[in-house]
Formats: structure tokens, sequence, C-alpha cells
């Protein structure tokens, strides 16, 4: 009889957690530098974040992956498992993660704290509530809301016009319902009625902005920058026009701090902050990635989805804020997603299909050429699955060695670090060689126009975009507000390069179509909306929550 394959959740239960003065001592933090959150969570002081300033960065790793699919990459596995496998290279070591969002944890996706053998914990406490920060980031966009609301109840000083309200009110779940709400009925002393909406904490403008903003300093000028509708003459106006910035700041103040963490091999892991990489810009705090280089000799980071997503703007819109561009970057490919991009349906991955692989690597391929776009050196990393055949798995090797391509196969989710280590052996010698020349895809300077030029065409390898007649009007608004000069944050599906999520693989002679721009000044960014890309998402039919119960002694099942 085969043997039971333990569950993410029981193996994170069952592993030895230390205490997190203990991982802390590690990267040489004191009890002092940390704010506690029980024996084994904690959040690190703005005095330890202060005192880092001056030390010297180490080297940083950005992990990233193909486009996803139901077949699953990864991405996260292989950052814990890279990181562990650095460890046990003797190399000090930091991890810097996004924190997961309770909408795809309850939904499609699951937990996102990595799998098997290679994960942070402690699972449970991060898949759900953790340190309190997406509450707090929740609470502080809908209070905006309510002095919105009640702005326009009291006297509406500013003019604000209630069918030009650009904020809308977050929940952190996928719940469809709330996509589209009418607020303030019940007569005159109930508010003034407007139509309004909810997106998903993860798409918050706020949750880009903690991740985004250097201190708390930052954090209150960004905050004071957003944009929260128009008047009647069709004017801007900011949080910092309705004086509200300080209180947001107040609600923010804890949220900032990094979190501290570790993995089940007890590296330290620093857990900050996550927007979602199809409808935000995809990446961990600049708070956390800071503090990690300063920490840690080798740091190991990933930004969301596939690399025209996640790495995109992690190059393009957090390097020039953090100032550190990555010395390597992984793609993280697994070969059951690359015969799915190949045209294998879901139920028949369990079966060899070399042709199928062949066809689907044209996917990899196209990420690889992303990354060459910005001069930096790169490793494929093909995420072994038990299914994978050894004519699989050598084939794969083989295009990779046909197009030059540095690969390892890892078998991280099995064996934990360990099953990473010749990937690590090939990325410290990839930054040994010291290759990248980091060269940004576009200047700020550029119209509006070339930047998404670029983006579609050398990214996703579209043949250009196509405007809506709203979005060619928004631009010419942003052009008399100097809103241009910002980095362009697509808004697209993570599935395809094109908007399509239909078009596995690597579509040809596409174009990218957006519908309209949506102003992020205080992110400083401006979101391009393409396709049907939702900013609130869905449930499934069936979702993980089915799955989800706790036992007698409060501990959870069913996280994956």
């Amino acid at each position: 009889m085969a043997s039971h394959v333990k569950s993410d959740i029981e193996i994170a239960t069952a592993a030895e957690i230390l205490p997190i003065t203990e991982v802390a001592a590690k990267i040489g933090l004191e009890e002092e530098n940390l704010e506690l959150y029980g024996k084994n969570k904690a959040k690190l002081t703005y005095q330890t974040l202060q005192s880092l300033e001056q030390k010297e960065d180490g080297k940083l790793i950005l992990v990233t992956a193909i486009n996803p699919t139901p077949a699953g990459e990864g991405k996260s596995t292989v950052t814990v498992g890279l990181g562990d496998a650095l460890s046990q290279k003797e190399k000090q070591t930091v991890i810097a993660l996004r924190e997961p969002s309770l909408g795809p944890t309850m939904g499609i996706k699951g937990g996102a704290t990595g799998g098997g053998y290679a994960q942070v914990i402690p699972m449970e406490d991060i898949n759900l509530h953790f340190t309190g920060d997406f509450h707090a980031i929740t609470a502080a966009n809908n209070a905006l809301s309510a002095f919105i609301d009640n702005h326009m109840q009291q006297g509406n000083e500013m003019q604000l016009d209630g069918r030009r309200i650009a904020w809308k009110r977050v929940v952190d779940l996928n719940d469809r319902a709330l996509r589209h709400v009418v607020v303030g009925l019940g007569g005159p002393i109930q508010g003034v009625p407007r139509e309004d909406g909810f997106d998903i904490t993860v798409a918050s403008e706020i949750m880009a902005i903690i991740c985004l903003a250097s201190d708390l300093a930052d954090l209150k000028k960004r905050l004071s920058e957003i944009v929260v509708g128009y008047t009647f003459g069709r004017e801007p106006v900011t949080v910092g026009e309705l004086g509200f910035e300080g209180a947001l700041t107040l609600l923010l103040k804890d949220a900032l701090k990094p979190n501290l963490v570790q993995t089940l091999e007890h590296t330290p892991a620093i857990v900050h902050g996550g927007p979602f990489a199809n409808i935000a810009h995809g990446c961990n705090s600049i708070q956390a990635t800071k503090a990690a280089l300063k920490l840690g000799d080798y740091v190991v980071t990933e930004a969301g989805f596939g690399a025209d997503l996640g790495a995109e703007k992690f190059l393009d819109i957090k390097v020039p804020v953090l100032g550190k561009a990555p010395d390597c970057v992984v793609i993280v490919a697994t070969i059951r997603a690359l015969k799915m991009h190949g045209g294998v349906a879901k139920s028949d991955l369990a079966e060899e299909n070399v042709a199928a692989l062949n066809a689907g690597f044209a996917n990899l391929e196209k990420h690889a050429e992303s990354i060459h776009h910005y001069q930096l050196p790169f490793v494929i990393a093909i995420n072994k699955f038990i299914t994978d055949t050894d004519a699989e798995v050598e084939a794969l090797q083989e295009l990779c060695a046909e197009a030059g391509f540095p690969v390892s196969l890892t078998e991280v989710w099995e064996k934990g670090g360990s099953g990473g280590v010749d990937l690590a052996e090939q990325v410290i010698r990839v930054i040994d060689k010291d290759e990248a020349d980091y060269k940004r895809l576009y200047d700020d300077a550029e119209t509006m126009e070339v930047k998404l030029d670029k983006i579609v065409t050398k990214v996703y390898g579209a043949i250009g975009v196509e405007l809506s007649t709203k979005a060619q009007k928004q631009i010419e608004t942003f052009k008399k507000y100097g809103w241009d000069r910002y980095p362009i944050c697509m808004a697209k599906t993570q599935y395809s390069l094109s908007d399509d999520a239909a078009k596995l693989g690597r579509p040809e002679d596409f174009v990218i179509h957006i519908r309209e721009f949506i102003p992020k000044l205080g992110a400083g960014f401006v979101v391009a909306l393409t396709g049907d890309v939702m900013t609130m998402p869905g449930l499934p039919k069936k979702p993980a929550a089915l799955q989800m119960d706790v036992d007698e002694n409060g501990h959870a099942i069913g996280l994956f």
C-alpha cells in the first residue's frame, strides 16, 4: 500500500520551530531589536531598521517563473528551498517573501508559504491573520472611504463629485458580490447616495504604498498624494487636501514594520507586504528587502506570477526605489506546466509527452529573453515533480543547453535545502562572474505610449497596444497634470503572455488592449487595466475553504 504523502500543513505542524530570538541571533539581531508577537514571530523595530542603513548590501537573487498554470510552478517553494540550500553552503542568507492574502488562501490557490519541505513557518499563522498587517491596511483603506463619504455629507467643502470618486472600499477575501455596490441609501441622514465597489485588500493602493515606502515620513507623504476622486470641475482631490494622511499613518504605523519568521530549516525569513502581481506590483516591501540586504550576505526574494508580471514590475517599479538590482535571476519552471503550455490538458499531465514539452518550452524561452532585456544573468530552475519521467527531464535539460541557458534540477519540495544545493552552487557561480549590468526597460521621462509599447513588445512579445477611447482621453488628462512621468503598472491576466488567459505557450501577432488607467500617485505608478482583469476576484465552485477546519486543540486542518 502506498505510503501517505504528508500535506504542507502536516509537515509544518510537525516541524521543530525555534524561538524567533534564536533565529534573529543568526543574523546579528538581539531581543531589543525585535517586537515579539508570541514566541516565533516578531517585527523589526524602526530603530533597528535605521541602525542598519550604513551596512553594506548583500547579493540579491530574484526568483521568478514562467506563466502559471493549474499544474503548479512552485516559485515560493523554490525561493525557500534555495534560501535553505545557501544556508547549507554556510552562506549567511535571508529570505524575503510577501504575505499571503486570505482571498486566494480560501479560494483556489491555497496557502503561499512554500510547500513540502521548503516552507516558512509558522505556516498557519502566516496564511491566516499573521501579525495583523493586512487588517491594518484594510482598516486604513476603509477609514478613508468613511472620511470621504462624511466629507460629502458634512457640506462637501472640496466639491467632490460623487460620480467621480476613485477610491474603493476593500476586504481581504474573494467576494464577487461586492464588486459593484450602492452606498448612502436610506434618506438624508444616512449619507449621500453614490455607486461604489470593493477591491481585494491586496489591490489597495495603501498595500502598494506600504510596500514602497522607505520610512514613516515617506509613508505619510505617499498617503497624502493619493487621488481619491474629482470635483464637479473635474479637478483631482488628494488625501492631503482632505487632511487625513496623519490618521491613516497612525493606523499603519505597525504594519510598516517587517515581520521576521523562519523556514523549516531555520533560515531567517522576512515576510512583509503582499500586493498581487496581476493587478498591483507584486513585490514584498522595500523595508523588508532593504533589511534583508543589510542582514544577509545573500538575499533570496520573489516577485509574483510569471516574469511578464512580477519580474517586470520588480525591475521597472521596485528596483529604482530600492536602489539595488538583482545580481542573479532564477526562472522557475515545471515539466507539468510546460506540457500545459504545449497543449496538454491538466487531466493528462501524468502521461509522458516530450513533444508537448518541446512545444511549451517556448513560454520559458520568452521569459528568459525578457530577463535578457534587463542585462541580468539567470539560471533556470526545473522544479521536479514525482510524475516527471527521465525522458522529459533529459529533454528539458537538452532544450536549455541548446538555448545556452544555465539549468538546475531542483527537488526542494521533497528534500528541502539539500534538494537545491546544485541550484545554489550555480547561482553563486553566476553572481561571482559579476555579469549583472541592470538596464531598466524605460525612462520615467518617456511618454506613456512609449512605456506601454516597450513593456508589451519586449516583455510580452506583442505587436503593439490598442487603447480604448477612454484610455486615450485619460492620457491627455494625465499629461496635463504631469502624471505621465510615473512608471506603468500593468494589470493583466497571469496565465498568458497576452491579455487573453486562454492563449498559453508563446502567442504571436497579438495586441494588448488597454481599457482604462488608474492613477496611483501615492504608490508612484499608473495602473493600466488590460483585457477583462478584475480587482476583486471571485471564488471557484468548490473553494479551498471547503477543506479547512480546526481540531480540538486549535490546530489548522486543510491549509494545503
